[in-house]
């Protein structure tokens, strides 16, 4: 069982990039692990480390004016190959919401999977929350799962987002696939009972 996600308001993280693949959000090289533990140290290596591993300070997650648990990236992210640890590597890092105005469908599925909300805005809403961000970093994004709203609460903008039934009501109880199943068990025991 997961952590219940219901509303979040929080800080940002932006990172204005277009077409942000899975090889730039977590590297092959650290593919080869099978458990989860540890991507979120390497989210966006190649981004945030020089080849001798120091720090690279222009880089959004090396800056301490940016924090929070919403990443809110450009359009298309997620794009490229399908591996689950891309997902792994935004959730390591602490991220339960993802803002963009268009996501790759695996990654999208993989980041419900792994308990991150991915959420969909018009380009025009992405523009200015860019722009809120950018002119004070202390700004906040509220996200109300349950109205499916995102609201930018410098300027008061908010958007209605989508998302698969079955997958809200996963992350409102803080389930995963087999969490669900074993909350069905009585149910799926009493209709085995009957046939």
């Amino acid at each position: 069982m997961k952590d219940k996600f219901s509303t979040l308001t929080s800080t940002c993280i932006p990172l204005p990039v277009e077409n942000i693949d899975t090889d730039q959000i977590i590297p092959a090289r650290f593919l080869k692990a099978t458990t989860r533990k540890g991507f979120g140290d390497n989210l966006f290596r190649d981004w945030r480390y020089d080849s001798n591993g120091n720090p690279i300070a222009s880089f959004v997650l090396n800056n301490p004016a940016y924090s929070g648990s919403i990443l809110v990236a450009g359009k298309n992210f997620g794009s490229g190959s399908s591996r689950e640890h891309a997902a792994w590597a935004v959730a390591g890092y602490g991220f339960k919401v993802v803002v963009s105005s268009f996501f790759a469908d695996i990654f999208k599925n993989n980041a419900l999977n792994n308990c991150v909300l991915p959420v969909v805005v018009s380009e025009d809403f992405l523009s200015s929350l860019f722009d809120s961000i950018n002119n004070a970093p202390a700004t906040t994004v509220t996200v109300d799962l349950n109205a499916q709203t995102i609201t930018n609460n410098a300027t008061g903008e908010s958007e209605s987002f989508s998302i698969n039934s079955y997958k809200k009501g996963c992350l409102l109880n803080g389930f995963d696939d087999i969490d669900f199943l074993l909350s069905k068990k009585d149910d799926i025991e009493e209709w085995e009972n009957k046939r």
